[in-house]
Formats: C-alpha cells, sequence, structure tokens
C-alpha cells in the first residue's frame, strides 16, 4: 500500500469553516485589534542591551563580553584567551572574529 492510496485517510478533504470576520470571533476582542504596540525601550537583543561605556578587551569578564552584539559564551572565552590586546583591530587573531564582526565591535570596545 502506498502513500498514495493512504493521502484520502492521512489528510481527509479540506472544508472551509463559514467567514466570520475578526472582530466577531468570540476569541478575539475587538479592544485587543486598537491596543498600542508596546515600547521597544524594554527589548533587547538576546545577549542583552549595548553598554553605555566601551568595554575593555583587556579587564572585561566573561559576561561583560557576553552582551557584546555577535559574541556568546564561546567567542567571549575565545577573547580572554587571546589576551593581551594593543588594539581592537588584534580582535582579527580570534577564530571566529572576521572583518565584518570586528567594524559592528569597534564603537563599543577599547583594548
Amino acid at each position: 500500500m502506498g502513500l498514495y492510496s493512504l493521502w484520502p485517510r492521512l489528510f481527509p478533504r479540506f472544508t472551509p469553516v463559514q467567514e466570520q470576520g475578526l472582530a466577531a470571533s468570540p476569541l478575539v476582542p475587538p479592544s485587543s485589534f486598537t491596543a498600542p504596540l508596546p515600547d521597544a525601550a524594554h527589548l533587547s537583543s538576546p545577549s542583552g542591551p549595548p553598554s553605555a561605556h566601551p568595554v575593555s578587551l583587556n579587564q572585561a569578564t566573561l559576561e561583560e563580553l557576553d552582551t557584546l552584539p555577535g559574541i556568546g559564551p564561546a567567542l567571549a572565552r575565545r577573547i580572554i584567551e587571546g589576551r593581551p590586546y594593543s588594539s581592537v583591530d588584534d580582535l582579527l587573531r580570534v577564530r571566529g572574529i572576521g572583518e565584518h564582526t570586528l567594524e559592528r565591535l569597534r564603537p563599543l570596545v577599547t583594548p
């Protein structure tokens, strides 16, 4: 018995539901369509909000480095293992950091 012969049993014929409109739905109150959007100020990237002051590559903890965009725990560990840094450009010797990542991090870090 092939898939073709099972098809009608696996996926019964679709029957459209009578169209009611969103506002008439008992599950969604009409007021939810006019609610204001949440303020984006409290939203942040998964690794945390960017800090107001630059992060020192030579003194930052793993948690501080993890708050930088595109830097996770593994890359933060590699940055710490590559210390000391005399310039921000020295980040290029860390495996996983290329030109694009360096340019994104440049305004956020100091040696």
